[in-house]
């Protein structure tokens, strides 16, 4: 123990050696509260009190805490793999519900991946190939039961335009080896992602901008699809939206047989799924088959139209009547160490933020809402690993990009799937129909897959009923919302998510830069229990006896909230806010309190006290030219403004609820605004009391600054003793039956009599406030640490800095008190003729 402290005690010199050779002041910034008696704790016997100081944080025990410890690594290496949670306890029970959902889904992922493929440009067997890997491995890193991972339009369509990008000026390199080139860059992207557990920020993508690309895409993807639904050819489906609907105007007459197939086929999926909803609704009872029925649909309608194409086309393969899929290999073929190498990546670089960002989004939006309705959470960082192995396993069985699919996850929640192992079944299905339907697959027509797609985006367009809900909570982003949509119809799917995520951006560091608090007024208020108002008649305050009062003995009649000034906030302008005091103001920040809104928020607050208060010291300019150039005075012939009804400025309050972190640019604001003030109010001091922090660096950040104690007089030079009332917030700890969790059962137990109270009547609450002078005396009688019997009561925050309050109220009862300590009463703190604010 000797030794180190004796360690201790020479690395502090040599700290302070080195310290004063480069002139760092160590004491600069020294809390003058730090004498005992200035404090106002020497009173206080230590027989019968144990006072209590708030200790500032240190570099290490920062450093300490973000260093993991060996069970949260152990932790971390666990999370990794979530199965081992739940797959000791796998039962019959979960078995048959995951049964059931996997073949469900497995009838809807078959043709869906293959339409798919063929938006990424790609041979229908990759999308089979993306499935089967999606499906198998994402069980052992899910965090959702419901997501299905597999090829989705929207991906695929991406995929599609970096595949026909890279072959237009990299001919020798294959469709699917960018493809799967693509899938493992994003991939191991997105895996990093995941395990440095920055899953979070997935957040700073709003809403909107998930809306507006869903809907933007699904409108593309839709009117791509729409000349192989009519069999038209001639013109590039890949172009912007609004050129393809031109060119379809345009070429229209020269529709073909494949018109018959897709129309037919996509009326036919809707009219199953309308047919099933109407008869879920007719009957309730049966709705879970008429639930099955509508899932099975896009299986039905391929098969139905596999048959018609094999009826029609099965004398004429080299020759077909409509365009079909044509031979499709068995097996994994293409199953390789994916290609990639610096040309190939090269060639898609500039693409490889979209892909991540079209990844993430999709698969974290559609798991978190799935979580919600079905009661779990999902973890964003655990699900981006999960995202990112799949594709990195799934690029070398020949795969291109998979992430959660909207519409089957939607078919695998309804279906009653019970654990992620559900994907495994489907895997299986998958892997029959890749080595044993491969003949069958030759018949598929083209226009039924088309339909398929169009059927399977529609569900993807934000409905209007949902874009006027938009409207309501927040018009600014329904602009956003069509921006993004416009520019994805007449540019790109990646230039609208660009465009989303920008105006996104632009928007939120407007809210912050521009954000400015508001000065509260203290309003009392009484509560209302059915329709009688606590307190306000005589027979509320017939009780004296705390066993008849509620909340435990305290009288809540009447109670002090603060309010905007401005009534900017709602509240009814009919209720009279103002200033509690005086020269004291008290301002609350709005959007924290930073490098970027410092100077808007305390501008506000600077321009805003200058108006309402009036020089401490009267300025008297016998010459024009004695006059500073921003303060020229009155114009000829007029007078000065009387201002002398005006209060001096005595105290600023400030409401921290809202700030979690300062930093270097906010706080010296700070000091420069507490300077600036101080001169206005000279030779007064402006006491600064700065409320409802709850971050220690925070404090730490201010006390460094000379904040959280009395600010000393402005003349150095006076000697005269620092006057101020200590004040401090109190609270009772509890022991044994008494604890807190006993007393809020108490409470609530009360709070359920309140009928019963009512009638009883309500003591009113009386504010007392000490006139007193003489501070030792009072902390001297007070029985602040002082315990009886089981209870005890302690100080809330610290000793040394008591102009750290812990709530509004508190700090407004300190500045009045120090005020008038200060002054001597208030009566020469104000012009007898002023009014109060």
């Amino acid at each position: 123990m000797d030794i180190r402290m004796t360690s201790e005690s020479r690395a502090t010199k040599v700290g302070h050696t080195l310290a004063k050779v480069l002139g760092i002041k160590l004491s600069e910034t020294k809390n003058p509260l730090d004498d005992p008696v200035k404090r106002g704790e020497s009173v206080y016997s230590l027989s019968t009190a144990q006072p209590y100081v708030e200790e500032e944080p240190t570099v290490a025990e920062w450093v300490q805490s973000i260093i993991p410890t060996w069970r949260e690594s152990g932790n971390y290496v666990v999370s990794l793999f979530p199965f081992i949670h739940w797959i000791g306890r796998y039962n019959l029970q979960w078995f048959i519900g995951d049964l059931v959902a996997g073949i469900t889904v497995a009838a809807v992922v078959v043709p869906q991946s293959m339409a798919y493929a063929k938006l990424a440009e790609l041979p229908v067997q990759f999308g089979l190939y993306s499935s089967f890997m999606g499906v198998l491995i994402y069980w052992f890193f899910a965090t959702s039961k419901d997501i299905t991972i597999g090829p989705v339009a929207v991906m695929s369509t991406l995929v599609g335009d970096i595949v026909l990008n890279v072959r237009q000026n990299y001919p020798q390199y294959e469709g699917h080896d960018v493809a799967s080139a693509v899938a493992i860059i994003a991939g191991a992207i997105v895996l990093f992602i995941g395990l440095i557990r920055c899953g979070w920020i997935v957040d700073f993508i709003p809403l909107t901008t998930i809306s507006a690309f869903m809907t933007s895409s699904a409108i593309n993807i839709a009117v791509g699809q729409f000349p192989t639904l009519m069999g038209i050819t001639g013109f590039s489906t890949r172009a912007p939206t609004y050129e393809v609907v031109i060119n379809i105007l345009k070429h229209l007459g020269r529709t073909k047989l494949d018109a018959a197939i897709g129309l037919t086929a996509l009326t036919m999926l809707y009219l199953i799924r309308f047919a099933c909803n109407c008869a879920a609704k007719r009957f309730p009872n049966r709705s879970k088959q008429f639930f099955f029925l509508s899932t099975l649909r896009t299986a039905f309608v391929i098969l139905l139209y596999v048959m018609i194409s094999w009826l029609v086309n099965r004398y004429h393969r080299q020759h077909p009547k409509f365009s079909i899929l044509g031979p499709v290999p068995r097996g994994f073929k293409n199953a390789k160490v994916p290609k990639v190498d610096i040309d190939i990546v090269s060639s898609f670089a500039s693409q490889i933020p979209v892909a991540v960002i079209v990844l993430v989004i999709e698969h974290i939006a559609i798991a978190k809402s799935f979580g919600r309705v079905n009661n779990y959470t999902i973890n964003p960082s655990q699900e981006l690993v999960a995202i990112g192995v799949t594709n990195m396993l799934g690029s070398f069985l020949g795969g291109y990009p998979a992430t959660g699919s909207f519409s089957r996850t939607a078919i695998k929640s309804k279906a009653g799937v019970r654990t992620p192992l559900a994907g495994v079944i489907t895997a299986i299905v998958v892997l029959l129909a890749i080595y044993a339907l491969p003949a069958v697959f030759f018949y598929i027509p083209n226009a039924a897959l088309a339909g398929v797609i169009i059927h399977a985006v529609g569900d993807l367009i934000t409905a209007p009923n949902t874009v006027y809900q938009f409207w309501r909570v927040s018009p600014i982003e329904v602009i956003i919302f069509f921006a993004g949509v416009f520019v994805t119809i007449f540019s790109s799917i990646e230039n609208g998510v660009y465009t989303t995520i920008s105006i996104s951006a632009a928007v939120l560091l407007f809210r912050i830069v521009k954000a400015r608090g508001r000065f509260l007024g203290h309003v009392k208020v009484h509560s209302v229990i059915g329709d009688h108002v606590v307190g306000q008649d005589g027979r509320d305050s017939a009780l004296r006896t705390s066993e008849k009062l509620p909340l435990g003995g305290v009288d809540s009649s009447l109670r002090s909230i603060f309010l905007p000034v401005k009534h900017d906030d709602g509240s009814n302008p009919e209720i009279d806010v103002r200033q509690p005091y005086p020269g004291i103001f008290i301002y609350r920040f709005s959007e924290g309190f930073n490098y970027p809104n410092a100077n808007h928020c305390l501008d506000y607050l600077v321009d805003t006290i200058f108006k309402e208060t009036r020089r401490s010291n009267s300025e008297s300019f016998p010459r024009l030219g004695d006059r500073p150039w921003n303060n020229p005075g009155p114009g000829r012939g007029q007078l000065e403004p009387d201002r002398s009804h005006l209060p001096t400025l005595k105290a600023v309050i400030l409401d921290f609820s809202s700030v979690n972190n300062v930093d270097i640019t906010s706080v010296q604001t700070l000091i420069d605004i507490r300077n600036q003030l101080d001169r206005w109010a000279a030779p007064d001091v402006v006491q600064w009391h700065l409320a409802c922090m709850n971050n220690r660096w925070t404090k730490r950040a201010l006390l460094s600054a000379g904040f959280g104690y009395p600010t000393p007089p402005f003349n150095p030079d006076d000697s005269s003793p620092l006057r101020w009332k200590p004040i401090f917030s109190v609270a009772d700890v509890r022991v044994g039956s008494e604890s807190a969790a006993t007393f809020m059962e108490e409470q609530n137990r009360r709070l359920r009599r309140g009928s019963k109270d009512v009638e009883n009547g309500l003591s009113r609450a009386v504010d007392a406030e000490s006139n007193s002078s003489n501070y030792e005396k009072s902390i001297q009688e007070s029985n602040a640490y002082q315990t009886s019997g089981r209870h005890k009561i302690a100080v809330v925050q610290g000793l040394n800095v008591p102009f750290f309050p812990v709530d509004l109220a508190s700090a407004l009862q300190s500045a009045i008190a120090n005020v008038e300590e200060q002054y001597g009463g208030g009566d020469d703190i104000i012009n007898p003729r002023s009014s109060p604010h």
